[in-house]
């Protein structure tokens, strides 16, 4: 039997947002943390966000090409329990530190799973579309890739995930996590609840 995978809702902006997150059912909270994003949340404000989420769910910090400083001053300062590097970010950022890393692999072709081999201290890698920008882009990509990646690592699936069709993209790939951002939405960082839930439940009752 597979296992059903984490869900995490990301750019989340709003403490109402987050805390009907985690009531529907959310394993995981994204706070994104790169100023030039539509859902820039500073760390200092996603502290308050972080202090009031329920036990066992994870809050997440989105970061692109942080310096090791950076970073290790954002997740004190919010008190995420996660890092998720979106950027270009060497290997070596990712050695020695305190808390686990998640390394998102942007997916243009076959090619891009090689990526995967150069970061061997991520905990897992979230793929996503090779769309530009870094993440919250609404745009799906090659599931069959993705479905490679689950056999040899912890994958976290994104890119044009929405409640229509997250069921089908956790069968293809049985993935350790879905992630959405864009999605569940109805502005950029404001989360809608009945999508939320639809898309929650939808994950979790594949079978």
């Amino acid at each position: 039997m597979a296992l059903l995978p984490r869900v995490k809702i990301c750019g989340v902006t709003r403490l109402e947002d987050a805390l009907a997150a985690a009531r529907l059912g959310a394993d995981a909270i994204g706070f994104n943390f790169w100023p030039r994003s539509k859902r820039h949340l500073p760390p200092a404000a996603a502290r308050a966000l972080v202090a009031r989420l329920p036990p066992f769910v994870t809050a997440v910090g989105v970061f692109v090409d942080p310096t090791r400083e950076e970073l290790l001053a954002a997740v004190a300062a919010s008190g995420v329990q996660v890092a998720q590097l979106h950027g270009d970010e060497p290997p070596e950022l990712l050695e020695g530190l305190p808390f686990p890393v998640v390394k998102a692999i942007r997916v243009a072709g076959p090619e891009a799973l090689d990526q995967l081999a150069r970061y061997p201290a991520a905990a897992g890698f979230l793929l996503d579309s090779a769309s530009p920008g870094y993440g919250g882009s609404g745009v799906a990509f090659d599931w069959a890739l993705a479905g490679r990646a689950a056999q040899r690592t912890s994958v976290v699936l994104a890119g044009g995930l929405t409640p229509a069709n997250v069921a089908d993209a956790v069968r293809a790939v049985h993935p350790w996590a879905v992630d959405v951002a864009s999605g569940v939405e109805s502005a950029p960082g404001v989360k809608d609840q009945e999508l939320m839930a639809r898309f929650i439940r939808a994950a979790k009752e594949t079978t």
